[in-house]
C-alpha cells in the first residue's frame, strides 16, 4: 500500500463517502496519483478509493486489453474511475485501453475544458476558454480494419444517428448548464457527405431546440486552423471522434501546456476522469512531472459526484499556486518564482487551500458533468428500403492495369438487370472516361446497378459469374435506396 493510499483511504464505516475506483497507471502515473490524492484528502473530499491495476503490468501478464475482469467489477460497482496515464507496450497485439474502456462502458462524451492562465503560464492567447466535447465511441475508432490486397488496407468509418444525437445534445445541454453562449460543430461534410453529413444535419436539428444559444458549423480543417490562431472566437466545440482527439490536444497546447488539461469521459452509468497526456516513462521516478492534468481531472470528478464545493476549493487553491509562481518545469516562464517537483507542487496547493486567486478569475461551483438526458433516439419514420445494385471490390493487377481490360472481363459476365456502370480506383473514376494519368492500385470498386429493385440472389449469381472469370472479389457493398433516395455516394457514369 502506497503512502497516498494510506493517507486517502478513510474509514469504511463513514456513511458519507463516495466510492471511486483509482488506477495509479504507469511511468509518471503513480507519482501524479499520489500527489492528486493527497490534495483531495487535504481538501476534505469525501471519497473512498478502491485501487485497481491497469496498463503495462496487465498487458505483459497476458491480458491484451490491459484490464482484468476484477477491475471491470470495481468499475461497475463504483461507477467512477480516476485514472493516471498508462503505458501500452511496443509492438502489435495490444489494444488501446482507453478505447476499450470508453466503448465497453458506453462513455460516449469526452469533455475537455481548456483555458489560458496568463500571465502565469506562457501562452499567445490569454483569452482562451474553450470546451471540446468529442464523440467517444464511433467514427474511425471503431477499429474495423482489413488488409484487402497486397497494396491496400482499409479502415471503416462508422457514424450512427443515435451517436450523433447523444453527443450533440450533450454539447448543447453542457452549454446551457454552464452558462456558455455558443456551440460550434466541426466536421468534413464537404467530402464525407454521408457520415459527416449526418453529424451536421443532427447538429442543425437539435440546435434548433436551444434558441438562446448561438450555433455554427465549420469545416474541420479551417475550423481547427482558426482555433489555433483565434481561440477566443470559440466557446463550446462539438465534433466527431478523430477530429476531437486532435483538436483537444491542439487547444490544450495553445492554452499553455498539455500537462495542465484533464478530461472527463461521461456515460449513462459510468464516468472516467484522466489527464490528457501520456505516461512519460522516461520521467518515471524523478519527481519532476506536473500533476495538474490529473488534478484537473479529479476536480471534474468531484463536480460529477456532487462534491462541487470541494472541487472549487481545490481549483482556487491551484490557481493561487500558479499566481504565486510555484511552477513545475513544463510551465516555467517569466512569472516563475520557484521551480518545484511533483510532490512539492502538491504541497504548495495544499498550503493554499482556502485562498483565492488575486488576478485570475475566482472559480465558482459548476453544474455536475452528468449524462444530461436519457439516450432515447429520435423516432424515425418508416422508409421503403430497396436493393438496387452492388459495389464489387476486386484485386486485379494484370498487365498495365488498364481499367478497360477489367471492364471487358466484368461486362462479359454481367446480368441483364445488373450492368457495370463504373469502375473507380481509390475512389477516383477510371472507367468509363478515366484519365491515363490517374495512379491505379490493385484495388478496384466495380459498380453494378439495376433499373429496378433486385433480390439478394441476383447479387449472389453475379458473384458466381465473376468467380468463374478468376477475378478475386474481396468484398461487396450492397446499394440501397431509401424512399427512392440513394443511400450510397454517387459518382460519374451513373
Amino acid at each position: 500500500m502506497t503512502l497516498a493510499q494510506q493517507d486517502v483511504h478513510p474509514a469504511e464505516s463513514s456513511p458519507t463517502l463516495t466510492p471511486i475506483t483509482v488506477a495509479y497507471g504507469d511511468g509518471i502515473g503513480p507519482s501524479l496519483m499520489e500527489a492528486t490524492l493527497r490534495i483531495l484528502r487535504a481538501a476534505g473530499a469525501a471519497v473512498d478509493p478502491e485501487t485497481i491495476t491497469l496498463g503495462e503490468a496487465v498487458y505483459l501478464g497476458g491480458v491484451t486489453s490491459g484490464i482484468e475482469r476484477a477491475s471491470w467489477d470495481s468499475l461497475r460497482r463504483t461507477g467512477v474511475l480516476l485514472k493516471a496515464p498508462i503505458t501500452t507496450p511496443q509492438g502489435g497485439g495490444y489494444k488501446s485501453l482507453n478505447v476499450t474502456l470508453r466503448k465497453t462502458l458506453g462513455l460516449y462524451a469526452n469533455v475537455r475544458p481548456c483555458r489560458a492562465y496568463a500571465p502565469y503560464v506562457p501562452t499567445l492567447h490569454p483569452g482562451l476558454d474553450v470546451v471540446i466535447i468529442r464523440e467517444n465511441e464511433e467514427d474511425l475508432y471503431a477499429g474495423i480494419e482489413h488488409r484487402q490486397t497486397r497494396e491496400v488496407v482499409q479502415c471503416l468509418k462508422l457514424v450512427t444517428r443515435q451517436g450523433c444525437e447523444r453527443i450533440v445534445r450533450y454539447a448543447f445541454e453542457y452549454a446551457r448548464q454552464h452558462g456558455r453562449r455558443k456551440v460550434t460543430a466541426m466536421s468534413k461534410d464537404n467530402i464525407m457527405k454521408m457520415t459527416d453529413g449526418l453529424f451536421h444535419r443532427v447538429f442543425d436539428e437539435i440546435g434548433a431546440e436551444y434558441p438562446e444559444l448561438e450555433r455554427e458549423h465549420q469545416i474541420i480543417d479551417i475550423g481547427m486552423a482558426r482555433v489555433a490562431v483565434h481561440p477566443e472566437r470559440y466557446d463550446v466545440i462539438v465534433t466527431l471522434n478523430l477530429y476531437g482527439d486532435i483538436l483537444s490536444d491542439v487547444v490544450a497546447e495553445v492554452a499553455g501546456s498539455v500537462g495542465l488539461a484533464g478530461s472527463a469521459n461521461i456515460g449513462e452509468r459510468v464516468a472516467m476522469f484522466e489527464a490528457i497526456h501520456g505516461s512519460a516513462p522516461d520521467l518515471a521516478g524523478q519527481d519532476v512531472a506536473n500533476p495538474s492534468g490529473l488534478l484537473q481531472a479529479a476536480v471534474l470528478m468531484l463536480h460529477h459526484i456532487g462534491q462541487g464545493e470541494v472541487a472549487t476549493r481545490i481549483q482556487n487553491a491551484w490557481l493561487r499556486t500558479l499566481e504565486d509562481g510555484v511552477h513545475t518545469a513544463d510551465i516555467v516562464g517569466d512569472q516563475t518564482r520557484v521551480q518545484v517537483g511533483t510532490q512539492a507542487f502538491a504541497d504548495a496547493v495544499i498550503e493554499r487551500l482556502g485562498q483565492m486567486p488575486q488576478v485570475l478569475p475566482v472559480v465558482e461551483t459548476r453544474a455536475p458533468l452528468t449524462d444530461p438526458a436519457p439516450a432515447v433516439p429520435t423516432p424515425l419514420a418508416p422508409v421503403v428500403k430497396q436493393l438496387v445494385g452492388t459495389d464489387v471490390f476486386v484485386e486485379w493487377s494484370e498487365g498495365d492495369r488498364d481499367p478497360a481490360v477489367l471492364a471487358s472481363i466484368l461486362q462479359s459476365v454481367e446480368q441483364p438487370n445488373l450492368t457495370l456502370r463504373m469502375i473507380t480506383n481509390r475512389g477516383v473514376l477510371v472507367w468509363p472516361d478515366g484519365f491515363p494519368e490517374t495512379h491505379r492500385a490493385d484495388h478496384w470498386r466495380c459498380r453494378f446497378l439495376s433499373a429496378r429493385p433486385i433480390e439478394h440472389l441476383e447479387v449472389i449469381e453475379l458473384l458466381h459469374r465473376i468467380n468463374i472469370t478468376g477475378l478475386d472479389f474481396i468484398k461487396t457493398e450492397h446499394l440501397y435506396t431509401f424512399d427512392g433516395v440513394p443511400g450510397y455516394s454517387l459518382g460519374q457514369g451513373q
